[in-house]
């Protein structure tokens, strides 16, 4: 393509696309690595409003120092259907007003999925950051959303090696993948030194037990596999009580199980003076949270990554993981829903400290130098050649 030399003046813009919580933490080091290449490249950011809880969405953009966004869909809540669908509708004349020269989604989520389906029908070219992970459960959503994204996406950026293999296994060419690192790492590195005292969000929110630094388990449960199921939730909640008899438990609920475990009436089965229930936290609060405690339980992946990264260990109360590397390098341990498995790691790690693991390659903090180098050699670098 011919260029005159006013165009190649003229920064090119790229939607960047966050929509709920974990893609926060993803965007804000890209977005501010963006600004260094501003000569090139205009950043145009795309809140869909998938997590739709707006203070909170103040709370983690202020914290992480993510601009306002440029549009903000509000799409809301729904089923996963109504969710995507919703987005896709909002999200089309977005790109026929801004004419992006490509679009930047991270994660997993609905809002990666949809945008990514708009961009491509519309001859946009997509980056998607976080490609190639599998947990190989296409029982989760997320599952589908990655492996969907990942084969319509132009360029893909990769948080370990590993991912590759993934990739190639599903007829992805070399060509399209490139490793650039963990950039959640980068937000978590960049804000250790901020993060806030596990005792003053305790303090925050009422609580009066004593609760020493690292002799705490934090809690975070929120997939539906593990929330919808009375059954599989009866046991957690009662391995949670057993564990919580042992060492204290600090558990910020999302709203989903709050409602969840009160329908099924087990709010009795976790002792008050030993489980400390929280609304949900904010990015330097949970860091805070983390950061102190002797072990974290969990179903999130972004959690298994940050403990990892921290040097926490993590018991994961899933079946799989899309984010391996955390446990063969890292303090990740994957041990389903038996609460006999649970509590034997919980008292392995009590006797032993448990896993020490390794940082993985290229969790370092420059992952988002690294995704925008790429992004600029691939469509700024050619284009201008």
């Amino acid at each position: 393509m011919t260029m005159s030399g006013s165009d190649l003046k003229q920064p090119k813009t790229l939607i960047c696309v966050v929509g709920a919580r974990p893609n926060f933490m993803k965007m804000a080091p890209i977005m501010r690595q963006l600004q260094l290449f501003r000569h090139l490249i205009k950043p145009y950011l795309v809140h869909t409003g998938q997590h739709y809880d707006q203070a909170m969405k103040d709370t983690f953009f202020k914290q992480l120092g993510i601009p306002e966004p440029d549009k903000d869909l509000g799409v809301g809540s729904g089923s996963h259907a109504v969710q995507t669908a919703n987005i896709m509708l909002q999200f089309e004349p977005v790109l026929d007003e801004v004419n992006p020269l490509a679009v930047l989604v991270v994660g997993d989520v609905n809002s990666t999925i949809a945008c990514g389906l708009v961009a491509v029908k519309k001859h946009i070219p997509l980056i998607h950051v976080e490609a190639g992970l599998r947990s190989y459960d296409r029982g989760m959503p997320e599952e589908i959303n990655r492996i969907l994204t990942d084969q319509i996406a132009d360029l893909l950026l990769t948080t370990e090696r590993a991912a590759a293999g993934n990739l190639h296994k599903e007829g992805i060419p070399d060509e399209r993948i490139c490793f650039t690192g963990n950039v959640m790492i980068d937000s978590l590195l960049s804000n250790c030194e901020q993060a806030i005292p596990f005792s003053v969000t305790l303090q925050k929110y009422g609580c009066v037990q004593a609760i020493e630094e690292k002799d705490y388990a934090l809690l975070t449960l929120h997939r539906p596999s593990n929330v919808d199921d009375t059954d599989t939730l009866k046991r957690l909640i009662t391995v949670i009580g057993d564990i919580a008899r042992k060492l204290p438990v600090i558990f910020p609920v999302h709203p989903r199980t709050q409602q969840k475990i009160n329908q099924a009436g087990l709010l009795k089965d976790l002792p008050e003076d030993s489980v400390v229930m929280l609304p949900p936290v904010a990015y330097l609060e949970m860091l805070g949270l983390m950061q102190s405690a002797k072990l974290v339980l969990t179903d999130s992946g972004g959690l298994q990554e940050e403990t990892t990264a921290l040097g926490v260990p993590c018991v994961t109360l899933r079946e799989n993981t899309e984010r391996p590397i955390t446990v063969t390098e890292g303090t990740n341990t994957i041990v389903g829903t038996d609460p006999r498995k649970i509590m034997q790691c919980v008292d392995d790690i009590l006797v032993s400290g448990g896993k020490s693991g390794r940082i993985p390659e290229y969790w370092d903090g420059q992952a988002a130098k690294r995704i925008v180098e790429a992004i600029v050699r691939r469509y700024i670098e050619t284009d201008q050649s």
